[in-house]
């Protein structure tokens, strides 16, 4: 018993013995992320082409470069009859400034509601049919890929000079831009509430009202002011082509060399919009907590 006690031992350290436990020296190093990865030919071939048109849009424009040798001179003749700013005009300027503003809210406004239908219609899972929602998107990306100055003198020659061309144009480019958004979070809707909805055998509106609405309604709103924002900055720039607002004005004052009254124009510009951006952002965060809020509860 004994020996073959210590045979078996033996076996078994010499087994252990005869399989040692082998590491492998090889070290795998990670893949070098991609912005420190060879370019590939392709992309190579892209950027020389882009270079080579940029160089050649520079010879072709025939850029006279001692005019840029001049720029810090003009600039600081704007500069020396700009301050002080004139003030003498203020209450004229602010109403045109507040004319902007109008022009901007209620463009938004049309555009925004006539983003609704559109988007409902654009998206897959609320369109009748799926050849509605590819051309619905057609148009979208059509009004949207037309610049909203663009719109201003369709709009100024169609209606003629003042607001009413400035409201359209931006109703037009907000319906482009918003309806997009729109449309694909009303694509990211969960399908489960608007299943369960079709199985008691709720219409088309019925759905989109009880189900898809509320829950794209957060997104809807930010987007929405984000709009409001765009348009106050894309309306102060319509005016310059006769669609009302205190573009006129800034165009006027460049015109007649009166860069007193420009900068203080542009100053009324940028306290609207930082005010504009200030308050959405307020409201978005304000919206962002309650939606969390209602989620975890």
């Amino acid at each position: 018993m004994r020996s073959e006690t210590s045979q078996s031992s033996a076996h078994g350290a010499h087994g252990y013995q005869s399989t040692p436990h082998v590491q492998s020296s090889a070290v795998h190093l990670p893949a070098p992320p991609p912005r420190l990865q060879r370019p590939r030919a392709s992309t190579l071939v892209i950027l020389a082409v882009v270079l080579g048109l940029a160089l050649h849009g520079l010879y072709r424009m025939d850029i006279d470069y001692a005019r840029l040798l001049r720029g810090p001179e003009n600039i600081w003749d704007f500069v020396t009859g700009a301050i002080p700013p004139n003030t003498e005009r203020f209450s004229t300027l602010s109403e045109a400034m507040l004319e902007t503003v109008e022009i901007a809210l209620i463009g938004t406004v049309i555009g925004v509601v006539l983003s609704v239908p559109a988007a409902l219609l654009a998206a897959q899972n609320t369109t009748p049919f799926l050849p509605l929602a590819y051309a619905m998107r057609f148009v979208l990306t059509t009004l949207r890929a037309i610049p909203d100055l663009v719109w201003a003198l369709i709009f100024v020659m169609a209606v003629g000079l003042g607001p009413l061309a400035g409201i359209l144009a931006i109703a037009v480019d907000v319906l482009g831009f918003a309806g997009r958004f729109f449309a694909e979070r009303i694509e990211e809707v969960e399908r489960g509430p608007i299943d369960a909805l079709r199985s008691t055998g709720a219409g088309g509106i019925a759905v989109v009202v009880d189900a898809v609405l509320p829950a794209a309604f957060a997104s809807f709103t930010a987007t929405s002011l984000y709009c409001v924002e765009k348009s106050i900055r894309g309306a102060t720039v319509l005016g310059m082509v006769g669609a009302g607002g205190i573009g006129g004005e800034l165009t006027t004052a460049f015109n007649v060399r009166q860069f007193d009254t420009a900068l203080l124009i542009i100053l009324m510009i940028l306290a609207v919009v930082l005010l504009a951006e200030q308050l959405s952002s307020m409201v978005r965060r304000r919206m962002l907590g309650a939606d969390q809020l209602t989620r975890a509860v």
